[in-house]
C-alpha cells in the first residue's frame, strides 16, 4: 500500500528533481529571447505598452545609475521624452530554466541623445522571469552600466 502512495505522488508531482528543465525548454528560452529582443525595441521607441504587459505588477529593478524602481517608475523612465535613441540592441542573450522561472542575461547597446548631449553605452543585464497562467512575467531586473574601456578582474 505504502509503495502504491509513493508511486502515486512521483506521478503526482512529475518525478522530477527540482533544477530539472521543462520537457519544452528550449520553446520556452526562445520565448524569453524575443521577450528580451522586444523589450529592447520598446525601450528604443519609449513605448511602455510591452511593459505593462510583461513585468510583473510587483517589479521590482535597479536601473545603471543605481535608482530603485518598481513597474511605475521603470515605465516612466522608458517613456521619457529626454531620451531619443538611435539604436537600442539587445544581444548576447543568455536564459537559464528552472521549472517555472528563467534568468536572462543580455548586453544593451545603446546610441542616442539625452538632454541634447549625445551619448553611446553598454549594459549588462540580468532579468528574473516567472512563467504565470498568463504567460513569462518579469519580476526583477538590474542593469549595470558598463565602462568604455575598462577591463576588472571581478
Amino acid at each position: 500500500m505504502l509503495s502504491l502512495m509513493i508511486l502515486g505522488l512521483m506521478f503526482h508531482f512529475g518525478g522530477q528533481d527540482p533544477d530539472e528543465t521543462p520537457p519544452n525548454s528550449e520553446m520556452q528560452r526562445q520565448e524569453i529571447v524575443n521577450l528580451e529582443t522586444e523589450a529592447a525595441r520598446a525601450i528604443q521607441t519609449n513605448t511602455g505598452t510591452f511593459f505593462r504587459r510583461v513585468y510583473a505588477d510587483d517589479f521590482a529593478g535597479t536601473l545603471s545609475h543605481g535608482q530603485v524602481v518598481n513597474k511605475t517608475s521603470f515605465i516612466s523612465a522608458v517613456q521619457t521624452g529626454e531620451v531619443k535613441y538611435d539604436a537600442f540592441v539587445a544581444s548576447d542573450i543568455n536564459v537559464r530554466l528552472f521549472r517555472d522561472a528563467a534568468i536572462a542575461t543580455c548586453l544593451w547597446s545603446a546610441r542616442g541623445t539625452f538632454r541634447d548631449q549625445r551619448f553611446s553605452s553598454q549594459m549588462r543585464t540580468i532579468h528574473v522571469y516567472i512563467n504565470t497562467p498568463h504567460g513569462w512575467r518579469v519580476v526583477s531586473g538590474q542593469v549595470t552600466l558598463l565602462p568604455p574601456g575598462a577591463q576588472q578582474p571581478l
